[in-house]
């Protein structure tokens, strides 16, 4: 029987952000943005992530004024963002009527797929965000973030994956944001979730350690409907498996995408005469990461800023304290905040040689129960020495927090133009008042 496989294109955001510190402008995404639109995939994913804050920060462009732009130039493709549950597109909790506000607008921009997770899997900090995506007419995709540890099986994500679709998942998406995903354990997983839910599955990997393009050929035999893949000139390494050949490879099967190989081709290239204006990292596999089970991109940076400080020489050490304090720390998943968070401290306990002598807010905040529930209790002795009696938070962090957008709308009144402008300064104040004052003098 016929069961053609969708495909989501992650050149507008997963790749570049992978491979490319999330410098991709606009004008060069343009450049391809309606070949893209004729070739007929599931969805094109385009903003979200670190997106946001990279156009504010680094690109002066306005990530707004970039969906609608994208929206314009395909008008015929499901665009699809990624959302951080209830820190959205930052690094923090944000209460309820701002992820209302910003999840509107961001359909109203023109999103039609949000991908919600939250770096716990605390499904507490899912709900609004989905709830406030189907409000606004989007399709709700909630993900189950995929990783290895002593604490994680494929009970737990079954688990999850139902109290998701109970609160009204239309789609699950498994996150495998460091290509750990095995062939076999994406075959077992797939087939547990559909055996548990009654909604689409897609899957999520990177090409870090060479696994991906394996793990989604099982997937797709034991039931996934989509999966994310990148144009090949932003590929592997810390990126997805590459398009066109997933699209050869399931052209001689029953799962053909029905994409158009000639057409891809065209797209590739067009996207490859850009990148002269780009630093990329050889597309390689690295196989540190099924060891160290550190995504790719959590290492490169790690390495730089090492080398920046002359600190190389602590690299090694750190990578072995890595596991350490995740384990202390209940195991969390090491994605976004998670990952900074972990990293930050283990590379702190190396180099002032006293284990947890420093700490930084955000770890304090993270044991305190501020950004949710960790997947096992953290190690009494480790929280005793960041918090030391205090005792955590037992509700939904966003519970305690006040609503944010009439006051920021007064705060940012003198430079804000529109509801956009009131949650880009929520979210970066710094970046989007500057970003502000330089369009106000242009």
């Amino acid at each position: 029987m016929q069961r053609s496989v969708g495909i989501t294109e992650t050149l507008f955001r997963d790749a570049h952000q992978s491979l490319l510190a999330t410098r991709l402008r606009l004008e060069h995404m343009l450049t391809v943005a309606e070949l893209i639109d004729q070739a007929g995939y599931h969805s094109v994913e385009v903003w979200g992530g670190a997106t946001f804050d990279t156009c504010l920060r680094y690109l002066n462009e306005d990530p707004w004024e970039r969906l609608r732009m994208l929206r314009e130039k395909m008008p015929n493709t499901k665009l699809q963002m990624l959302l951080r549950g209830q820190n959205l597109v930052a690094y923090r909790q944000y209460p309820d009527d701002v992820v209302d506000a910003f999840v509107a607008k961001a359909v109203a921009n023109g999103i039609d797929i949000i991908r919600i997770f939250d770096a716990l899997n605390d499904t507490r900090n899912i709900e609004r965000a989905l709830i406030a995506a189907k409000k606004a007419g989007a399709h709700a995709q909630a993900s189950v973030v995929y990783t290895v540890s002593p604490v994680h099986d494929i009970q737990g994500y079954v688990k999850i994956a139902k109290e998701l679709v109970e609160m009204g998942a239309d789609s699950i998406c498994i996150k495998d944001m460091a290509g750990l995903l095995t062939p076999v354990m994406a075959r077992q997983l797939v087939q547990q979730l559909k055996q548990a839910v009654d909604v689409p599955i897609q899957l999520h990997s990177h090409y870090t350690c060479g696994l991906a393009s394996m793990a989604y050929w099982e997937g797709i035999q034991a039931g996934v409907a989509v999966v994310d893949t990148a144009i090949s000139a932003l590929a592997l390494g810390t990126s997805q498996p590459p398009t066109e050949t997933l699209v050869k490879v399931l052209q001689e099967t029953e799962y053909d995408t029905g994409l158009d190989l000639t057409l891809l081709a065209r797209i590739n290239q067009g996207i490859r005469n850009n990148l002269a204006d780009y630093r990329r990292p050889q597309a390689a596999v690295n196989t540190e990461v099924l060891i160290s089970q550190i995504p790719g991109g959590m290492l490169s940076n790690l390495r730089t800023q090492l080398e920046q400080q002359k600190l190389s020489h602590k690299y090694d050490a750190i990578l072995q304290e890595v596991p350490q304090v995740r384990k202390e720390l209940g195991y969390p998943p090491l994605v976004t905040p998670m990952s900074q968070i972990v990293g930050t401290q283990a590379v702190l306990n190396v180099i002032t040689g006293e284990r947890y002598k420093i700490k930084t807010k955000e770890i304090r905040d993270y044991v305190k129960g501020l950004y949710g529930r960790p997947p096992v209790p953290i190690a009494p002795e480790v929280q005793a020495m960041i918090i030391g009696e205090e005792e955590p938070i037992t509700v939904r962090p966003a519970d305690n927090l006040e609503p944010g957008m009439e006051a920021a709308r007064e705060e940012i009144k003198d430079l804000a133009i529109s509801d956009e402008d009131v949650v880009s300064y929520i979210l970066f104040p710094e970046h989007a008042r500057k970003f502000f004052l330089n369009r106000k003098k242009a």
